[in-house]
């Protein structure tokens, strides 16, 4: 759980293909081996290449993320929602 961290920046994504599931980036949040954060609601947390989820996914509506969304702020993230990353960050 996030506590007092201040804002957290979340790029939403929908993989591709069979399933539509949703996956909250974090880029400026750094995982082992260079990867960043991640979050979904099967699996929870994670770490993600982030250009390889970005080249399998595209951008989720508000609408679709809107349920990851409430769920991560439940447990305490500050949200700032990106479209995407910022460069020099992972």
């Amino acid at each position: 759980m996030k506590k007092d961290m201040g804002k957290t920046k979340v790029v939403f994504q929908v993989w591709k293909g069979l399933h539509d599931d949703v996956i909250a980036l974090f880029p400026e949040e750094e995982a082992e081996h260079g990867f960043c954060n991640s979050y979904e609601h099967v699996g929870q947390h994670g770490s993600a290449d982030y250009s390889l989820v970005i080249s399998r996914t595209r951008p989720a509506t508000p609408a679709k993320y809107e349920a990851l969304r409430q769920e991560l702020e439940s447990i305490g993230y500050d949200l700032e929602i990106r479209a995407r990353r910022t460069y020099g960050k992972h």
